[in-house]
């Protein structure tokens, strides 16, 4: 089955006001919810909310943060996440940045892929009922059980940018979450993951801001490129996946201080590589290349920009249209 998933919750809807929206989900054919944590929601809330509204839908996140909860804590959250949604639920764990982990949580954001690492392996022990006692690279466990064990198996995906990460998420976990690149992007990342198991689940995260006003698209997508691609993380993601000339007045301007210059530094061509816009049908095309190259489960995230009707949108992008 061809999965087709959307990013909940929507912006400028209060959660409790979302539940026609993600009804009307199930009802357009989506397979998939999946929610993030950065400054809005956490990731939990809106999809316990989802699973009783579209008993259907499969729930994910990408990503809850490997440092912003303790092992216990995070083991416990996606547990009782499996017991209310039993078989339905996809845990996706990531790095996060230096942004989040440090700059709003006050954490050190140390060693990120041994963190990721670690998070992975003890969450295979504590999800399954064993009683976890362990001294890890980056925390160490002693004597905790988890009694909120999930009824089934839950997959782990991590989020990955580079290789190294990428070739975590194969070897490790069942799959990789993939964000803010292109679909001929997808075939430098999926290899990677897929030299481990041709089974392992790729969700990519796919901006898109349907609408035939390229220019305003344009303009509002290089806030949104300014916003990501000046964090270290995805910098570095950027400068490997060969876009090094293209971004670097960007950058060179950003490190200045110069935001006006950075937003104008952003090539045109950078706006439609990564975020999908058009007119609806435009949009699933680029969406199905996406697929083509390797990617099993589009996570759609509608942009807010001014003019697009996001409640209309998912009507616009469902995967049952003609």
């Amino acid at each position: 089955m061809q999965r087709y998933g959307m990013t909940i919750p929507f912006d400028g809807v209060p959660l409790h006001a979302q539940r026609e929206w993600i009804e009307e989900l199930e009802q357009l054919g989506y397979t998939d919810v999946w929610s993030a944590e950065t400054d809005g929601a956490d990731a939990f809330t809106p999809l316990v909310l989802a699973s009783q509204w579209a008993p259907s839908l499969r729930l994910g996140t990408a990503i809850i943060p490997a440092y912003t909860r303790g092992p216990a804590c995070l083991a416990q959250s996606i547990g009782a996440m499996a017991q209310a949604a039993p078989g339905r639920f996809v845990a996706g764990i990531g790095s996060s940045s230096d942004v989040i982990v440090e700059r709003w949580n006050g954490l050190s954001f140390d060693k990120p892929y041994a963190r990721v690492r670690d998070t992975v392996r003890f969450l295979r022990h504590a999800l399954s009922g064993d009683k976890v006692t362990e001294e890890y690279e980056t925390f160490s466990v002693q004597k905790f059980r988890l009694k909120a064990v999930p009824e089934e198996p839950v997959p782990i995906l991590v989020a990955a940018l580079r290789e190294g990460m990428l070739r975590l998420a194969g070897r490790e976990a069942d799959g990789a979450i993939i964000n803010w690149l292109s679909p001929d992007d997808v075939t430098t990342v999926a290899p990677i993951v897929r030299q481990f198991g041709e089974q392992k689940e790729i969700v990519a995260r796919i901006f898109v801001a349907p609408s035939d006003d390229a220019a305003s698209v344009r303009e509002m997508g290089k806030f949104a490129i300014a916003a990501y691609l000046n964090v270290p993380v995805y910098r570095a993601f950027h400068e490997w996946l060969g876009r090094g000339d293209l971004l670097g007045g960007m950058w060179e301007a950003w490190g200045a201080g110069d935001r006006k210059a950075a937003l104008a530094a952003i090539p045109d061509e950078v706006v439609d590589d990564l975020i999908v816009h058009g007119t609806p049908e435009q949009c699933r095309q680029r969406i199905a290349r996406y697929v083509d190259n390797g990617v099993t489960t589009p996570a759609l995230a509608v942009l807010p920009f001014p003019g697009i009707d996001a409640r209309a949108a998912l009507a616009e992008l469902a995967p049952n249209q003609p």
